[in-house]
């Protein structure tokens, strides 16, 4: 297997091509063939993938690095890369049966998903039969397999807990509705299904989920002993970050020769104002990663130990998470003001940068007043929650 260098190293060298598709990513709401062929080839949709089937079980900081990488090229590539990762990463937490179905004929095989249960579920004694809706399914017509939020539902058809059903390709419907201002070419569409029948092996209960009890037989496999919601909600920071990164370096290569309009400073680098925003800027990317750095390795090193996360550890990684978004999507905004009012032309790539990470930062798993108060709550003691997702 790769080492987390080659694996980043990969990413890297993939930037030019996502630079030059990157408009065209924005403008067809979807990756080409070309971009979903080369990151196939540089193995990167295997991030999360068992290495018993030929994937790289790379651990989390690997993972966050090499999303952050590609996002300084497109950030709708490393977006879909990262939601696939962690669908992936779900799937390696089913029964052996279930994770031959979906790797046994091939390796590269692409998992998307939805965690909420906007779905119908009865139980029979086939397994589930399932009717739904599922918003938004980013990577929706780049994978083979979906995982959808399904309720456990009682003989009464009461709902008793929630669930992740596996479904192939042939079992569901995409329709087109993601018509958005940002992060356009993620494709996160709806994917609707009806009246399927998911087999048991291939539903998994979220509530056991939470609390680490996974029904994988490979107990051995530490990056499968990962703590469920960190996972999930950290695949979500490496794009912000990598576009944050990719901001700072656009602006900084044009601030010797851009002047500071209606002003005697013939290049903004001169400029003691922008200076201080460069500086400002910078230091919040920095912040953003020293927290996902540290929220990595926490999940990491637990999971090697063979350790859940207790419930403090794990608000602070969401915390974490949050914060470092938030970092993100700051300092572009702060750099956007910068560079001006032509950073909103078409044809400046510091707009779509601008507009994929103020949607990305929007994203229930990562708004900071929320992590913040899950972290609150547990430093506190305080025992009621506002969501089990901790």
């Amino acid at each position: 297997m790769e080492r987390s260098d080659e694996l980043v190293a990969k990413a890297v060298s993939l930037q030019p091509l996502l630079r030059e598709h990157a408009a065209r990513i924005d403008a067809e709401r979807r990756l080409p063939d070309t971009v979903i062929d080369a990151v196939t080839e540089a193995g990167l949709f295997r991030l999360a993938t068992p290495k018993r089937y030929g994937g790289h079980e790379s651990g989390l900081r690997t993972t966050v690095d090499v999303l952050a990488a590609l996002a300084e090229g497109d950030g709708s590539t490393a977006w879909v890369v990262g939601l696939i990762g962690a669908c992936n990463w779900m799937t390696g937490l089913f029964p052996t049966r279930a994770q031959d179905e979906v790797y046994g004929e091939d390796p590269d095989s692409r998992v998307t998903g939805v965690l909420s249960p906007t779905a119908t579920s009865r139980r029979t004694g086939e397994g589930w039969r399932v009717s739904g809706r599922w918003s938004y399914n980013s990577g929706s017509w780049h994978a083979q397999w979906a995982l959808v939020g399904i309720p456990i539902t009682d003989d009464g058809q009461n709902v008793v807990g929630q669930g992740l059903a596996l479904m192939p390709r042939d079992d569901f419907d995409i329709e087109e509705t993601w018509f958005v201002a940002g992060l356009r070419g993620t494709a996160s569409n709806t994917l609707v299904a009806q009246d399927v029948l998911v087999p048991d092996h291939r539903v998994l209960s979220v509530p056991d989920a939470i609390e680490g009890r996974y029904p994988t037989e490979h107990g051995e496999e530490a990056l499968y002993r990962s703590a469920f919601v960190p996972v999930l909600s950290l695949v979500l920071a490496g794009a912000p970050l990598g576009l944050a990164r990719a901001a700072l370096r656009y602006v900084m290569d044009r601030a010797a020769t851009k002047p500071v309009t209606y002003t005697s400073y013939a290049a903004q680098a001169d400029s003691p104002a922008v200076q201080a925003q460069i500086a400002r800027a910078a230091l919040g990317i920095d912040t953003a990663h020293l927290h996902l750095r540290r929220a990595a390795q926490d999940i990491d090193d637990a999971a090697r130990q063979g350790r859940y996360p207790d419930r403090l550890a794990r608000a602070r990684a969401r915390a974490d998470t949050g914060w470092a978004v938030q970092h993100a999507v700051e300092a572009v905004n702060t750099l956007v003001t910068v560079y001006g009012a032509a950073a909103f032309a078409d044809a400046s790539p510091l707009q779509r940068m601008w507009r994929d990470v103020n949607v990305a930062g929007r994203h229930a798993f990562v708004v900071s007043a929320v992590t913040e108060e899950l972290y609150g709550r547990a430093l506190l003691g305080i025992s009621e929650n506002i969501t089990p997702l901790i």
